[in-house]
């Protein structure tokens, strides 16, 4: 069998579709049917079925699919020892899994990196959600930035740096003196991000002190916080590098959490069959140099 249909079994079973292939591949949806229609001759089976939530796979295709992919991780770590990748004439789409805190905190620096050493290579951010995994393992996806439980089995990770908690303020706030301590911490209003890991982690350390924040005011993310920070008086608790970036560039006034708040980790994840492909360790290498350096030079100041 024509390693190019293995390819192309692999990217349907991966899409559910011929038009999402088609762009994958890089082909005309005229010719993924014909190799479509060609695989199922070969293997005597319709192999997809179409049905309203886009083409499903038959029961023969799930049972190939691991010895179909087993073939092409093969191949692809065979190709890629003797493979290289000139980053500076790519013009490759690298996507990037992040947080909304690592749209503002992260990207832009590795956007300007990026685009400063190999301007043709382009950058697409996707939101984190239940076909992150998935969407790694089949190639559809690169890389994985931030704090992301549940990526283990299949998936390497690289810690990038550490996080603590601080709050916001605005710098007019009538009633927050020198120091925030936890009795007008809980008295005040606050802003709550309710969304995401970070999330638990705060709900968790208010149930653990047995107490309550007055939330008048949930948003999904971080945008349009600094707006609101400085036209109420609502305190936000977030962690430190996306609460310094929004400090920094709205005016916002600074705390330490006066609530004691376990932190966290960021990382990067990839999964196991792109661990040796020269394209993905190039971007595992840069976020590496760019976030990792961060933190040591955070470590260095302290």
């Amino acid at each position: 069998m024509d390693l190019k249909l293995l390819r192309l079994l692999d990217a349907l079973y991966a899409t559910r579709s011929v038009t999402r292939t088609a762009e994958r591949m890089e082909l005309s949806q005229p010719t993924v049917s014909i190799g479509l229609a060609r695989l199922r001759k070969m293997l005597s089976d319709p192999l997809f079925v179409r049905t309203s939530e886009g083409m499903q796979p038959t029961p023969r295709t799930e049972d190939l699919m691991p010895s179909v992919r087993q073939v092409l991780s093969g191949m692809s770590q065979l190709i890629s020892s003797a493979s290289h990748f000139d980053a500076a004439t790519s013009e490759r789409t690298f996507r990037i899994f992040m947080t909304d805190a690592s749209h503002i905190t992260l990207m832009p620096r590795l956007f300007a990196h990026v685009h400063a050493l190999a301007p043709g290579i382009r950058l697409e951010a996707a939101t984190i959600g239940p076909n992150m995994a998935a969407e790694l393992q089949s190639g559809e996806a690169n890389l994985a930035l931030g704090l992301i439980p549940g990526l283990e089995a299949g998936f390497y990770q690289q810690a990038l740096f550490d996080q603590d908690w601080i709050c916001l303020a605005n710098p007019r706030h009538p009633r927050l003196g020198a120091k925030l301590t936890l009795k007008t911490y809980l008295s005040e209003a606050h802003v709550g991000i309710v969304s995401g890991t970070g999330a638990t982690l705060l709900d968790k350390a208010l149930q653990k002190a047995g107490q309550q924040r007055q939330v008048q005011l949930a948003l999904p993310g971080f945008l349009g916080l600094s707006a609101i920070l400085l036209s109420s008086d609502l305190i936000a608790t977030l962690p430190r590098h996306i609460g310094e970036t929004l400090a920094h560039a709205a005016g916002l006034r600074v705390f330490p959490s006066p609530l004691p708040i376990e932190g966290f980790t960021v990382k990067q994840y990839w999964h196991t069959r792109f661990h040796h492909d020269p394209a993905n360790r190039w971007l595992r290498a840069v976020c590496s140099t760019l976030f990792l350096q961060t933190q040591r030079k955070k470590s260095k100041a302290e």
